[in-house]
C-alpha cells in the first residue's frame, strides 16, 4: 500500500508549530548567556594561583561532560524536589542547558585565554592596569575573536540538544512535534518539517553570530 503525503494539517498547526520554535530560541538565548557568562568566570578561575578553585571547576567539567544531557536534566527536574526544590519546567530546562553547555565552553574559552601570548598581559601590567582590566579588555577580547567559530558550534549544538527538554514537558518545538503527530498521525511530515525548521534555526543563529562577531570582535571572525 503505498504512502500519500499530506501537509494540508500545516496551516492549522501553524501557530503551535511557531510557538515551539519561539520557545527553542528563548531556551538558547538565555543558556548562551548564562553558560558563556560562567564558562568565562570558571576558565579564569582554572588558571588561577588558588588550587581548591582550580580543583572544583575541574571536578565540575568532568562530571557534566562524562555523564548523559537527560540524565543531568532528570536530576534537576525529578531528582531536586526530593530535596525539597522544585523548579518550573522552563526553568529547569535552563539550569540543565546551562550548566551543561558551561562546561563544554569553559574548556573553549580556556584554549582561547591559553591562546593569548603571555606579553599581551605583562605589557598592560607595565602600563599600570590592574588585573581585572588586563582580563577584560587586553586578554579576553582577542581569546573570543580565537574561539569564536568553536562557540558558534557549541550554541547550535546546545540549540539541537535542546529537544531533550521536551522529555520533562517543556513546550518546545520537538514537543509540539509529538503533540502533533500524534494528533494527525502525520509523523513523516510532521518531522520531515520540524527537521526543515531545525536546520533553519542553525543556519540563522550561525549568520548572527558572524555578523554580530564582525561587529564586536572585528575582521576575522566567520
Amino acid at each position: 500500500m503505498g504512502y500519500s503525503l499530506d501537509f494540508g494539517w500545516l496551516r492549522d498547526a501553524a501557530g503551535a508549530i511557531a510557538h515551539g520554535a519561539a520557545m527553542t530560541l528563548f531556551l538558547i538565548a538565555c543558556t548562551m548567556v548564562l553558560g558563556i557568562l560562567i564558562s568565562i568566570v570558571f576558565a579564569a578561575a582554572r588558571r588561577s594561583r588558588y588550587g581548591v578553585l582550580r580543583k572544583a571547576v575541574a571536578v565540575y567539567v568532568e562530571v557534566i561532560r562524562n555523564t548523559p544531557f537527560l540524565v543531568q536534566l532528570f536530576f534537576i527536574y525529578f531528582g531536586l524536589p526530593s530535596l525539597g526544590i522544585r523548579l518550573d519546567p522552563i526553568v529547569a530546562a535552563i539550569l540543565a542547558m546551562t550548566l551543561n553547555m558551561a562546561a563544554y565552553t569553559t574548556e573553549i574559552v580556556g584554549a582561547g585565554l591559553d591562546a593569548v601570548p603571555k606579553g599581551q598581559g605583562e605589557a598592560a601590567f607595565a602600563l599600570g592596569l590592574r588585573p581585572r582590566q588586563v582580563f577584560v579588555k587586553i586578554i579576553l577580547p582577542q581569546a573570543l575573536k580565537v574561539i569564536f567559530p568553536a562557540l558558534i558550534s557549541q550554541v547550535i549544538i546546545m540549540m539541537l540538544e535542546s529537544a531533550v527538554v521536551s522529555q520533562i514537558a517543556v513546550r518546545e518545538l520537538a514537543h509540539e512535534a509529538d503533540l502533533l503527530q500524534a494528533r494527525t498521525f502525520r509523523s513523516f511530515e510532521t518531522y520531515f518539517v520540524v527537521t526543515l525548521i531545525y536546520l533553519a534555526l542553525s543556519m540563522m543563529i550561525r549568520r548572527l553570530f558572524v555578523a554580530g562577531g564582525r561587529r564586536m570582535l572585528g575582521a576575522g571572525v566567520s
